[in-house]
């Protein structure tokens, strides 16, 4: 069997680092949930299995004591570039595809990374939105310009991404243009310096179906998040099975629907979609390496029950600190090793097929739908 770790990893949905100062004002285990609660940061995210193992992985990597201590007076000694440069080494990233609209205003701008791997652009939509609607004071040329901005796809941009899951719900509908004219309205009535937070639904959904129809026509991914994500998600309305209207819709069998996060916990509903519906794929980013070592491997393996392996993909989906690159990659090797070795116990699958796989899993894929290299 081939060593999981020699397999260069294309990362196909990472986000920016935050600054170093913004890492230096928060606490070291805001990094380590996805609520931005202070009461769970102080008192509770410390206490998670994730933590606790990562404080153990995280030393071993420093060399110095498993303590958050000894973890942060290591990592300031050594700086943000060098910590940088030592996580994405030690975790054998080849590339990593890059949505900078978490944070915009904290984070580190995409063209840093080139230094350390190959960088490719995701465009978050509803960041474009934003930023348009506060420039754009009437309905059409909002419209027009955010269509011009997607179509064609700027050459930088390898694919689009969604958040709608937890602004309005993946259960994207048509919307007449007067509804969302008059959407449009009441909101630029509540604008002031600051770009607003889009949470309309009949807006973003009239948005999305504008970028779907652009990525029909060019044959372009879109990334959806689905089910864990920020302490902001209703986590009711981020059901993958909620994209019916986009899957069942004709005009855009030919749009690559990407999963982000393997659907959790609606990880056999993500697994179903993509072993039905030909357009969508899967990843299991963010969820490993944030579950216990047990919930990882029954994650990846509920995936595995339906979905192709042709339909999956590794990603990070972490942001904030460097530490969780080098994490979600040591982890992601090793439950899909663990998992894909129990296959060849069960006779699901041959030695010879766990090589083939897990390259497909950690790079090719991802090349393949994103570049369309075979």
């Amino acid at each position: 069997m081939i060593k999981f770790q020699d397999i260069p990893l294309i990362d196909h949905h990472g986000h920016n680092l935050l600054k170093m100062e913004v890492i230096d004002a928060m606490s070291f285990t805001a990094a380590f949930t996805q609520t931005n609660n202070p009461e769970i940061i102080t008192n509770h995210a410390c206490h998670t299995l994730f933590y606790q193992r990562s404080l153990r992985d995280i030393s071993v990597l420093f060399n110095c004591q498993p303590i958050a201590e000894s973890i942060i007076q290591y990592r300031q000694e050594l700086g943000l570039e060098l910590l940088t440069q030592k996580c994405l080494d030690r975790s054998n990233v080849e590339a990593i595809y890059l949505d900078d609209g978490f944070l915009p205003d904290e984070v580190i701008p995409t063209p840093w990374y080139e230094k350390f791997v190959v960088v490719k652009h995701i465009l978050r939509l509803e960041y474009l939105a934003e930023r348009l609607i506060l420039e754009e004071k009437k309905f059409d040329a909002f419209i027009d310009s955010f269509r011009q901005a997607i179509d064609p796809p700027p050459p930088e941009v390898i694919a689009f991404k969604s958040i709608c899951s937890s602004r309005t719900g993946l259960n994207i509908q048509s919307h007449s243009k007067d509804e969302v004219k008059s959407s449009f309205y009441a909101i630029q009535q509540e604008i002031k310096e600051e770009a607003p937070r889009l949470n309309d639904k009949p807006l973003i959904d009239f948005l999305l179906v504008q970028a779907l129809e652009v990525a029909a026509k060019h044959q372009f991914p879109l990334q959806f998040s689905t089910g864990l994500g920020n302490g902001n998600t209703n986590i009711k309305q981020a059901n993958p099975l909620d994209l019916t209207y986009v899957l069942e819709n004709r005009k855009f069998s030919k749009v690559p629907i990407v999963l982000l996060h393997g659907g959790y916990p609606y990880t056999r509903e993500a697994g179903y979609l993509a072993s039905i519906y030909p357009q969508v794929y899967l990843d299991f980013g963010m969820t490993i390496p944030f579950l216990s070592v047990r919930g990882m491997e029954l994650f990846l393996t509920q995936l595995l029950e339906l979905s192709p392996t042709t339909k999956m993909m590794y990603s990070s989906g972490t942001s904030k600190i460097p530490e969780l690159y080098f994490l979600a990659a040591k982890w992601s090797r090793e439950i899909l090793e663990r998992v894909l070795s129990e296959a060849v116990k069960n006779q699901d699958l041959t030695s010879k097929e766990v090589d083939a796989i897990a390259i497909a899993l950690l790079h090719d894929n991802a090349q393949k739908v994103y570049l369309k290299q075979e």
